[in-house]
């Protein structure tokens, strides 16, 4: 067999892809780094990689922790996401894993009853969750909708952020209170777990609040002195060194505070026993709602930070090929024992202020945390790490997120916003995150398309002097039987009503017998507002009224054409005498078709006015 039109296909592929950039998924993007790579760039990658693997490695263990998972399972995902995602990113300087807003919705979600029965199950299910959440931002790749991200207002992660770090920093308290155990099996929303809070303070421990405590303010004290320095790393092993001496040589009660179990190398090995017990279709319908909402919302993180890092370097971003990375990042954090990753802001940012250069950055920065894996299970450190300590740092991170400008900004920028922003806000605290996030994106559509539902209509008249110009309030119609709509906007399903009652109004008045709609500036003419339109052409008839349309684009001709309303517009029109109801807009005179219009009103009313001139001054010509 020929392979001809395979290499064809090919060639044009690739045609398309250089004339059109942005516009097609690049399976293997990395291919165009890899052949210009240098030993200077190594040298710089190599040396950003090592400040966020000492980041990444111990915010990994803390979003576990946040999930409620070994923490193996961040480091992991910290370790596979950073691998293999670079491979089909778009961005050279995201890093992706772990991050804080995904590992609570896993959280909240399987606290809802009936979700799970046991930690080991909730474990069982996190290959099946990353894969699922892999699938769906594939398919959103290849069906390019994460240039539908753009529509989500800024206000709805903004408020979903703030509400989330509420939680997560509520929920660290039992860790710090060392009142876990009394809180097994709490809330699941910010009122439940801090009336659960305040129930066991009775109960708490003096012991980790002061671990907890310490690491916090040593951590902004260090954090807002050194900014070049892995603070994290070194704030948590100052600490556990201290936890560790205190427990060790004195009697004051440290060595009761509780620590994390240390992991080995049987840990490491894939899970998955879920794929072959029985009821797996089950268990994908009951885990489609959170994979979906975390694919959505990975996606969504990941196009925020990629963008904010594209206008620092000048990059031109592809949301839809970052999608792409998030999607194969999963599939592979599903099939190596981690849990689900998105893009991670203060890892990206890092990245970048440390001099990465290229996409290899986080290559080596994943490679790191592999070695940091085996070093931890071979040397169980990780069972000196107290969690007051790391929930300490869990707090200061998820108070990052939360940037008093920036709510600010959307509290005073308009009401739509403000509104948006505390109803996200709200949701996060009072529902699950899983559904919080779409309340917020439900409300922030609804808002846009009621404006959007609004198409701006004004009456116009000839002047004088052969212009058109706005009918003033105070001024009546040249001719009180023909009327010139101007209608600019969107004319989809939503403003379709609103159209059709504001043209009816205008057909109020008795002596109206003829109105001119100019479509000029209309767009996205759908089914719904043909129809209203068909219909409002058939009802004014019955009343001996007419409707003409001037200034048509191709595409408002196109839809009227094909749904076949063209045709309802035309009747009683002698087509071969060359009468008609549609003036479609011309370039080189955009008033042309309403004198035409004009004209054709007259000739419906029989009257025989003097030629109607319109001039159209384009640089001073007549």
């Amino acid at each position: 067999m020929s392979l001809s039109p395979l290499r064809k296909f090919l060639r044009r592929l690739r045609r398309a892809r250089r004339n059109n950039p942005g516009t097609t998924l690049d399976p293997l993007p990395i291919r165009g780094p890899l052949s210009r790579y240098t030993f200077g760039k190594f040298r710089q990658d190599s040396r950003a990689s090592i400040n966020v693997a000492l980041l990444a490695l111990p915010q990994g263990m803390a979003y576990a922790a946040i999930a409620e998972l070994p923490i193996v399972y961040g480091i992991a995902c910290s370790a596979i996401a950073a691998i293999v995602a670079p491979f089909f990113s778009g961005s050279r300087h995201t890093i992706l894993g772990p991050t804080n807003a995904t590992a609570f919705m896993i959280f909240s979600f399987f606290l809802i009853p009936g979700m799970a029965t046991s930690r080991e199950e909730i474990i069982g299910l996190m290959p099946l969750l990353c894969l699922m959440v892999g699938a769906f931002c594939i398919m959103g790749a290849l069906l390019r909708f994460a240039d539908l991200l753009q529509f989500i207002s800024r206000s709805v992660l903004v408020g979903y952020i703030a509400g989330a770090a509420t939680l997560i920093i509520a929920n660290q308290f039992k860790h710090i209170l060392g009142i876990a155990e009394e809180m097994e099996g709490g809330g699941t929303t910010f009122v439940t777990i801090l009336a659960r809070l305040i129930q066991n303070l009775p109960s708490l421990h003096w012991q980790p609040l002061c671990l907890g405590a310490g690491t916090l303010l040593c951590y902004l004290i260090l954090h807002f002195r050194f900014k070049r320095v892995p603070v994290f790393a070194l704030t948590l092993v100052l600490f556990s060194t201290l936890a560790w001496v205190l427990g060790n040589k004195t009697d004051l009660g440290f060595d009761q505070v509780q620590k994390f179990e240390s992991f080995s190398f049987r840990n490491l090995s894939p899970e998955f026993s879920v794929f072959f017990q029985p009821g797996l279709f089950e268990k994908i319908a009951q885990l489609s709602t959170v994979a979906f909402a975390i694919a959505f919302l990975a996606s969504l993180e990941n196009t925020v930070m990629s963008k904010s890092l594209a206008s620092r370097t000048g990059d031109r971003p592809d949301v839809n090929q970052d999608m792409l990375s998030v999607g194969a990042a999963n599939i592979a954090a599903g099939l190596f024992a981690g849990m689900p990753a998105s893009g991670s802001l203060t890892r990206s940012a890092l990245n970048y202020d440390s001099g990465a250069r290229t996409r290899f950055a986080s290559v080596f920065c994943g490679i790191l945390c592999v070695i940091g894996i085996f070093l931890l299970a071979a040397f169980p450190l990780v069972q000196q790490v107290p969690k007051a300590c790391l929930a300490g740092l869990v707090i200061a991170v998820a108070g990052s997120l939360i940037s008093p400008r920036v709510i600010r900004i959307c509290l005073r920028s308009t009401s739509d916003d403000a509104l948006v922003l505390i109803v996200s806000f709200v949701a996060a605290l009072l529902a699950p995150l899983h559904i919080a996030i779409f309340i917020g994106i439900g409300l922030s559509v609804s808002l846009f398309l009621r404006k959007a539902s609004r198409p701006y209509l004004i009456e116009y008249e000839v002047s004088d002097d052969g212009d058109l110009r706005e009918l003033g309030e105070k001024r009546k119609r040249p001719n009180p039987a023909i009327s010139i709509v101007h209608v600019e906007g969107d004319l989809f399903f939503g403003a379709a009503e609103l159209f059709r009652t504001q043209i009816q109004r205008t057909f109020i008045d008795d002596n109206l017998h003829v109105i001119i709609l100019r479509l000029k500036n209309t767009r996205h003419l759908d089914a719904t507002s043909v129809l209203a339109l068909e219909d409002l052409i058939r009802s004014t008839r019955k009343d001996g009224r007419h409707i003409i349309i001037s200034g048509a684009t191709r595409e408002v001709y196109r839809v009227l054409k094909f749904s076949g309303v063209l045709e309802v517009l035309q009747e009683n029109c002698d087509r071969e005498a060359g009468e008609s109801n549609l003036f479609l807009f011309r370039p080189s005179n955009p008033n042309i078709s309403t004198r035409d219009a004009l004209k054709r009103a007259q000739q419906i009313l029989g009257t025989k006015e003097a030629d109607i001139k319109i001039f159209y001054d384009a640089g001073g010509e007549e």
